[in-house]
């Protein structure tokens, strides 16, 4: 089967968050973040896990960029701990946590590994939680400030910016399913929460390109999955539009175009969220690409008995899955790709996650052999070049993740790394995927095109 080759310049990254690795959850004058009160609050996350240390990437983050160089990888999306760089979430700025993203920042560059930095990967500083979190307005506004702040301090150095990672994963999962932190059961006040994290990357993509360092592009990261009915009826197909509309749309249409989409099963959408007068204004500030973050692709049927969207999810028929219980299906990847293309026209697209959780450990010679993620990422990535053929403008892969890390409210129960990571020791051994992985990076060319 013929090599799918990628051009000259293409990103070969992997991507990270702040929480899932860094550890130092208390040191230098950081801030608690509501993940740090979710994780300590018993019952919450598996074997009552935590990320006080994680990766220990605080005090280890040298040796890990130096190792992302060594396997030839030109890239790499980090995130950023708002509580580390403002405690409080406003007011006062603790330089001892910007200065460590400096240092970060600077070991990436000196290693020729661009740095993309997530403004916020879902570690709100917990005093903004307790003044109502996502649901409280206000919260624009701090977000824009620290935006603000940030974009002064290190636009010098950072050219690639990303407002949030998976806006509707933390709004949804953490206010209205309450599997993700802080933990509440609200869908009124999840509702709120999406419209005020509109507010917010509206104004902060605006703070980031009035700053005094001009950045090279913006986007966000968005949780996507392409949308299928269970069955070809009507009833379904039009619960899918709806579905596609909320989970790929709603915090993107907003920005694009300044206006919410229509995926209410009754009433519109100005019927369910409070908009005032000068929103969509404020809202609406055209990204330079879009960040598509995939894992599955979302299969749903017409549920009548939910009166907000009229959908529910129904478990994929597919018989191959990863150890978190999610499909394998390829395919997803190209399909989401080309709906971008065609719904959001000469935008350029990253793919700013994709990955999968298999648990496979060193073997007796203490090589981890995980021949499962090396055929996963090759479907995948091979999806990529086929959107590519069909003519998406791709132009960079980040895979999820370098280390295994703090799976949210799996803890370390699933990894995701192409790095094992031993948690009580912290060693790193490059898994067999990291090695295959490094081959793609250094040449460009997916050693086969697979058809699946």
């Amino acid at each position: 089967m013929a090599p799918i080759s990628f051009p000259k310049g293409f990103l070969w990254g992997i991507a990270s968050a702040s929480y899932q690795i860094e550890g130092g959850w208390n040191e230098d004058g950081k801030g608690e973040s509501v993940w740090d009160r979710f994780s300590h609050t018993p019952g919450k996350i598996k074997r009552g896990d935590t990320g006080d240390v994680a990766c220990d990437f605080y005090h280890r983050y040298a040796d890990d960029i130096g190792l992302m160089a060594e396997l030839g990888l030109n890239a790499a999306r980090i995130s950023l701990s708002w509580p580390r760089i403002m405690p409080a979430g406003k007011g006062a700025v603790n330089q001892k946590g910007l200065d460590f993203y400096r240092r970060v920042v600077d070991e990436m560059l000196a290693r020729n590994i661009q740095p993309w930095v997530t403004l916020y990967h879902w570690d709100l500083p917990q005093t903004l939680e307790d003044a109502g979190g996502w649901p409280n307005r206000d919260l624009a506004e701090y977000f824009r400030d620290y935006a603000g702040v940030v974009a002064d301090a290190l636009g010098d150095r950072v050219k690639h910016w990303m407002a949030f990672n998976e806006p509707w994963i933390f709004t949804i999962l953490g206010y209205h399913l309450g599997i993700h932190a802080p933990g509440r059961h609200d869908i009124g006040d999840a509702i709120k929460a999406t419209h005020t994290v509109n507010l917010a990357q509206g104004m902060a993509i605006k703070a980031i390109r009035e700053s005094k360092n001009r950045p090279e592009a913006v986007g966000t990261a968005f949780s996507m999955s392409p949308v299928h009915p269970e069955t070809g009826s009507l009833e379904d197909r039009t619960a899918a539009e709806r579905w596609h509309r909320f989970y790929n749309k709603w915090f993107l249409d907003t920005v694009m175009h300044g206006k919410y989409p229509e995926a209410y099963l009754n009433g519109s959408v100005e019927d369910h969220v409070e908009i005032r007068a000068g929103d969509m204004d404020l809202i609406k500030a055209p990204l330079d690409f879009i960040g598509i973050n995939l894992y599955t692709r979302a299969v749903v049927a017409h549920d009548s008995s939910d009166r907000y969207m009229g959908v529910k999810q129904v478990r994929p028929g597919g018989e191959e899955v990863t150890e978190f219980g999610w499909e394998v299906y390829p395919q997803a990847l190209s399909e989401m790709i080309l709906h971008v293309t065609k719904d959001y026209p000469g935008i350029p697209i990253y793919v700013t996650e994709n990955g999968c959780s298999y648990g496979d450990g060193p073997g007796a010679d203490g090589k981890v052999n995980d021949q499962r993620r090396v055929s996963f990422l090759r479907r995948f990535i091979a999806e990529v070049g086929h959107a590519m053929k069909a003519g998406a403008d791709v132009r960079g892969y980040f895979l999820w993740t370098f280390t295994d890390n703090f799976e949210w409210a799996e803890g370390f129960q699933q990894r995701f790394g192409i790095v094992h990571c031993d948690f009580k020791t912290q060693r790193r051994i490059v898994k067999e995927s990291g090695h295959w992985y490094a081959r793609l990076a250094r040449s460009g060319a997916l050693d086969f095109d697979p058809v699946i």
